[in-house]
C-alpha cells in the first residue's frame, strides 16, 4: 500500500529526495570547511550551472513520475524562489562588505547563512501550510503583505533598507558582549588574557541570520500562491538556496550593473500578492472566478527578470556611451 502526500507523490519518494538533497547540502558545507577559499568566476559559474541543471533534472523526474502538476508547480516555485534569492544575494554582498569579512571566509559565512535560512524556511513552510489549510483567509493578509513589500522594493533608493547589517539584534548583542576589533580566523569567540571575547564573525552570522528571516517572510507566502504542498515548497527553496553561495560570487561584480533588477523582483512580488488575494477571494467569496493558470505565473517571473536584466544592460551601455562622448570626445 503506497501512501501519498498532498503533492500526489509517495511519501517514500519524498523522504528519499529530501534525504538526498540534505546530504548534498551537507557535503557542500564540509568541502568549504575543509578548504575555505574565494572561488573564481569560472568555479562559481560551474557550480551555479550544476545546481540549475540539477533542479531542471528534478523537475523532469517529477514529470516522468506521471505527476505533471507537481513538476509544473516545482518549476514555477523554484524560478520564483531563485528570483527572490537574487535580492537576498545583494543583501549578503552589502552585509559582508559592511563587516569587512576576509575573502577566504566569505564562503563559510554564506554557507552558514544559507543553513540558517533553510531552518527558518522549513519552520515557516510547515507552519504556513498548516495555517492555510485551517484558515484560507490568511491569504488576504499574505497578499497585502507582499503588495506592500513590492511597493517598498520598487520605491527603495540604493543603499536603503536592511543592507547595513546593523539591525536591532546586532545592536543589542554589541551592547551585551565585549568584542575584538579584528577577526580571529573563523572563530566566533576567543580568549585573550583569560577573558572571553566575541569576534566580529558573531555579528556577521547574526546579521545574515536575521535578514534570512525577513526574506523567508517574503518568499514563503509567495510560493504558496503556486502550491500548497510542503514537499514542493521545501524542495523549491532547497534548490534555490543550494546555488546561492556560488551565485553571490558571480553577482558581486554585477551589483552596480543590474540597476533595474529590483523592479523586476518588485513586479514578481506584486503579481504574487495579487494572486494570493485573488485565490482567497475565489475560494471564499466568488467561487465562479476562473483559476489563474500556472503558465501565467511562470510567464510573469521569466518576463519580469528578463526585461529587468536587458533594461539594466541597455542603461549601462547608454551610460557608457554618454561617458565616452563627454570625456573622450566619442
Amino acid at each position: 500500500m503506497h501512501h501519498e502526500s498532498a503533492s500526489g507523490l509517495s511519501l517514500t519518494f519524498e523522504f528519499i529526495v529530501l534525504g538526498a538533497l540534505c546530504a548534498l547540502l551537507l557535503a557542500d558545507l564540509l568541502i568549504i570547511l575543509k578548504r575555505p577559499h574565494r572561488p573564481s568566476n569560472r568555479e562559481a559559474g560551474l557550480w551555479v550551472g550544476f545546481y540549475v541543471v540539477l533542479a531542471l533534472i528534478f523537475a523532469g523526474v517529477l514529470f516522468l513520475f506521471g505527476n505533471k502538476q507537481a513538476s509544473g508547480e516545482f518549476l514555477a516555485g523554484w524560478l520564483m524562489e531563485y528570483s527572490l534569492s537574487i535580492d537576498n544575494v545583494f543583501v549578503f554582498i552589502i552585509v559582508l562588505s559592511a563587516f569587512k569579512v576576509p575573502p577566504r571566509y566569505q564562503q563559510e559565512v554564506l554557507m552558514v547563512g544559507i543553513i540558517i535560512s533553510l531552518v527558518f524556511r522549513g519552520i515557516f513552510i510547515l507552519a504556513g501550510v498548516w495555517i492555510i489549510e485551517k484558515f484560507i483567509w490568511v491569504f488576504f493578509i499574505f497578499g497585502a503583505f507582499l503588495l506592500w513589500t513590492a511597493w517598498k522594493q520598487a520605491m527603495e533608493k540604493d543603499g536603503d533598507g536592511e543592507g547595513s547589517g546593523d539591525n536591532f539584534l546586532v545592536r543589542m548583542v554589541k551592547k551585551r558582549f565585549p568584542f575584538t576589533d579584528d577577526y580571529h580566523d573563523n572563530k566566533i569567540f576567543v580568549k585573550i588574557d583569560g577573558k572571553r571575547f566575541a569576534t566580529p564573525m558573531l555579528l556577521v552570522f547574526l546579521a545574515i541570520g536575521t535578514t534570512d528571516v525577513m526574506f523567508a517572510l517574503d518568499s514563503i507566502p509567495a510560493i504558496m500562491a503556486v502550491t500548497r504542498s510542503a514537499f514542493i515548497i521545501f524542495t523549491a527553496n532547497l534548490f534555490a538556496l543550494m546555488g546561492l553561495r556560488q551565485l553571490y560570487f558571480l553577482l558581486e561584480n554585477l551589483a552596480d550593473k543590474l540597476q533595474y533588477l529590483k523592479y523586476g523582483i518588485a513586479v514578481i512580488l506584486g503579481y504574487i500578492g495579487f494572486k494570493l488575494i485573488y485565490t482567497a477571494t475565489r475560494e471564499t467569496l466568488a467561487h465562479q472566478l476562473p483559476e489563474i493558470p500556472l503558465a501565467v505565473s511562470l510567464g510573469v517571473i521569466v518576463v519580469s527578470m528578463t526585461v529587468a536584466v536587458i533594461a539594466s544592460l541597455l542603461k549601462r551601455k547608454r551610460d557608457y556611451r554618454h561617458f565616452r562622448s563627454e570625456h573622450l570626445g566619442g
